[in-house]
């Protein structure tokens, strides 16, 4: 489907970027050689409001730069002007009736109006009646200048134009268009990559985050664009990670006030939108909870997602549709406008372990503790006993399976060919999630009982 636009709304777009900005000479000489003109103001109550109060001043200021008809400004001047008069700012009303541009319009169209204010302006006294014939008054024609000024002016969102190419550039992440790493440049229609390197499996352990005695980790996950590490815990909480220095995030207000992200039960599962702005929560009660990363606030709650733990949850690619695994042995797609549950799968004998979408979205792999993983085509730890599959993850660019098995083992397995192509041995047993994430290429697992969470990369580290 292709979207047509006016080439006049890009440059509106443009003027209002210079108009928020300061660039006033810029904005009118562009206006004059365009011929296309600027007619927004920051709020039209505001602007309504102005004007019925008489703050003259402020309407003045916000239309300077607006190209309105000769008519409307007339009739804005000239109640300026009688306003003046009425004030017995005189000196003022004179500049005005003399010098401005719709006032000698007005002495050259209608003389007769003109000369009617020159009247006013040399009485020693002021007549409402004499200044507003035919039963008008002071407050209907404000309301009158109001009225036909509104109509001409609009509003439009703040940084509008940073705001459609940030979306653009969200959307096209979202189509695997773009990838973290990538230098972007809006004026040319390619991109960079940053240190490509080739995506492997993971080789080596590279450090771990300890946990304290009275509560442990259920879940983590690193955020796509690499800037989040999350955990969900036993007791509920959900807590934004400094992967490098092992610490709260601290930088994120509702943190730092010790207002953290909640479930009313152990949180189970977590899941980034692909613009990493969106995080959501499973908890072992089988409610989820969607929240917005900068600022802690709870978007969403689907209150009967599940019937009993929510094991797993993976967003599609415009984050409109949440999918969720859970030991009810169901995979469910939730709409998160709606709040409502889209469709349900069954087949498998025992509970999902996780659910997520192919990189085309077209499909949903599961991994169960049935030993089995649906998909397109079927994936084999290759044992028969031991070899029952308790977590799965695709890597960055859906070119690896990594799956954990109750044999202790950490399988990588080839979207390409299928086969088995690395085995590790985990680090702790008791094994509960596994994920990729975007920093340095790293994997991580969180094991329990002992409050641990392991990290590999794809290379050696000194």
């Amino acid at each position: 489907m292709s979207l047509d636009f006016e080439t006049t709304d890009v440059v509106r777009l443009i003027m209002q970027y210079l108009k928020e900005n300061n660039l006033h000479r810029t904005l009118a000489t562009l206006q004059e050689e365009s011929t296309v003109y600027l007619h927004t103001v920051d709020s039209i109550d505001s602007f309504i409001s102005d004007i019925n109060s008489g703050h003259w001043d402020a309407v003045l200021l916000a239309i300077q730069h607006l190209k309105l008809p000769s008519k409307v400004l007339i009739d804005l001047y000239e109640q300026v002007v009688l306003e003046l008069i009425e004030m017995r700012e005189l000196g003022a009303a004179r500049s005005m009736l003399q010098q401005t541009d719709p006032m000698i319009y007005l002495k050259q169209t209608e003389p007769g109006r003109f000369v009617h204010l020159e009247n006013l302006l040399t009485r020693p006294y002021f007549d409402s009646r004499e200044a507003y014939p035919d039963g008008s008054n002071k407050e209907k024609r404000r309301m009158s200048v109001a009225h036909a000024l509104a109509a001409e002016v609009s509003v439009v969102p703040p940084s509008r134009l940073m705001g459609l190419l940030s979306q653009s550039i969200k959307w096209q992440q979202t189509q695997d268009m773009l990838h973290p790493g990538m230098n972007i440049d809006v004026t040319q229609n390619n991109t960079a990559m940053k240190d490509v390197e080739e995506e492997r499996f993971p080789t080596q352990l590279i450090c771990h985050i300890q946990f304290g005695q009275k509560s442990h980790v259920e879940c983590a996950r690193f955020s796509p664009d690499g800037q989040y590490l999350i955990t969900g815990s036993v007791d509920g909480f959900v807590e934004v990670w400094n992967f490098t220095t092992g610490k709260i995030r601290k930088d994120l207000k509702y943190q730092a006030q010790d207002n953290f992200m909640m479930m009313e039960d152990a949180v189970l599962c977590l899941a980034f939108s692909h613009d990493s702005e969106i995080l959501a929560s499973g908890a072992q009660d089988g409610k989820i909870k969607v929240w917005r990363i900068q600022s802690g606030q709870c978007l969403r709650r689907f209150e009967r997602a599940h019937s009993k733990g929510v094991t797993c949850l993976n967003f599609c690619k415009d984050s409109s549709q949440l999918l969720s695994a859970s030991f009810d042995q169901t995979i469910r797609i939730h709409l998160l406008k709606s709040g409502k549950t889209l469709k349900e799968f069954r087949g498998h004998t025992s509970f999902v372990s996780e659910a997520t979408f192919t990189k085309d979205g077209h499909h949903i792999i599961s991994a169960s503790s049935d030993g089995i993983i649906k998909i397109v085509r079927s994936f084999s730890s290759g044992k028969r006993e031991g070899g029952d599959f308790v977590c799965c993850t695709l890597s960055p660019r859906g070119e690896w399976i990594h799956c954990v098995g109750e044999d202790l083992v950490l399988y990588c397995f080839s979207m390409l060919t299928g086969r088995l192509e690395k085995s590790l041995t985990v680090c702790w047993p008791s094994s509960r999630a596994l994920h990729s994430g975007a920093p340095e290429h790293t994997l991580a697992l969180h094991c329990l009982p002992l409050k641990a969470l392991c990290s590999w990369i794809d290379r050696n580290v000194i």
